[in-house]
């Protein structure tokens, strides 16, 4: 069995260690032009020519939740594209996410600020009750964030493609019902999937539907956003403030007008990072189940994108 690795910006060298520790039959080696096909690939933002190449693939292992990439390329017809399902990244989620609710909640922005300025202020406490939170996607990621937010006893809504149930959570499906999801969020946490569908998914029109004073907090994928809409919003007010973690062009450019936005936090594409050796351990169980004629979890539709 041969494994090629084709992961840019990653370093070949742990990657196919890890991979020969846990696969030792199998040969695994980096990709480069010409390279003789393989099995099965590991890849990250590959180029055209890899899968032009590389027609003889059975399964594809993409080493990040998001393959809205990987599917705009010409894929072998036979391939079977695989996602992580988590490998770490929802704990890390879940963690990013439940600091910047209660970091807002709390208002602790506003007391750095105070701070700074060398101000020693209290500010009212707030209710729980007044600031419900919605999450936009309940995939694993998503699932984990919503029921983490739930242990501080925020009231917390899910949205969907198709219908979910999570213990505290009340959960929204659907067109049909994703207004009603919106007028019942004040802080929205983005972390649907990059489809046509959901491209450009907060916008005016959207986000003008959260609650007065409501907040957004993106994850997911820059190009979900629609960044004019979101100053316009906040220059009104109906929106308090957003923290931001994706972009649509990333780095984000030094003279992007978030970069002066105070009602704005950005951090670079940090939230969730891809953990290499549970990566490997699942990219491992996964290939062992494919060359056995056995079904796996994590396998992407590409008529749906996820």
């Amino acid at each position: 069995m041969k494994i090629t690795f084709c992961c840019t910006g990653n370093k070949p060298e742990p990657w196919l260690a890890g991979l020969h520790a846990v696969l030792p039959g199998a040969e695994v080696t980096v990709w480069e032009p010409g390279a003789p096909r393989a099995d099965h690939a590991v890849v990250w933002a590959p180029p055209q020519q890899f899968f032009d190449e590389q027609t003889r693939l059975k399964g594809v292992f993409n080493i990040g939740a998001g393959v809205d990439a990987l599917l705009k390329l010409r894929l072998p017809p036979q391939a079977t594209v695989v996602r992580l399902d988590d490998a770490g990244m929802s704990v890390q989620m879940a963690e990013y996410v439940c600091h910047a609710v209660i970091r807002h909640f709390r208002e602790f922005d506003g007391y750095a600020a105070d701070i700074a300025a060398g101000k020693w202020t209290y500010r009212k406490p707030r209710e729980r009750a007044e600031f419900p939170v919605g999450v936009m996607g309940l995939g694993v990621l998503g699932a984990r964030v919503a029921q983490a937010l739930a242990q501080f006893d925020f009231p917390v809504m899910g949205w969907s493609r198709s219908a979910k149930e999570l213990a505290g959570v009340r959960c929204f499906a659907g067109a049909a019902q994703f207004n009603e999801f919106l007028a019942s969020t004040r802080i929205l946490v983005n972390l649907l999937p990059l489809t046509p569908e959901t491209r450009d998914i907060m916008c005016l029109q959207t986000l003008s539907r959260l609650q007065s004073g409501g907040y957004v907090i993106n994850v997911a994928r820059g190009a979900h956003l629609v960044d004019d809409d979101l100053l316009a919003l906040l220059a009104s007010g109906h929106l308090a403030g957003a923290m931001l973690d994706v972009f649509r062009n990333e780095p984000l450019p030094s003279d992007h007008p978030f970069w002066q936005e105070p009602k704005i936090t950005i951090t670079p594409h940090t939230s969730a990072r891809t953990l290499r050796d549970e990566s490997i351990a699942q990219i491992a169980a996964k290939i062992r189940a494919l060359e056995a004629g056995q079904a796996i979890v994590g396998i992407v539709d590409p008529v749906r994108g996820y």
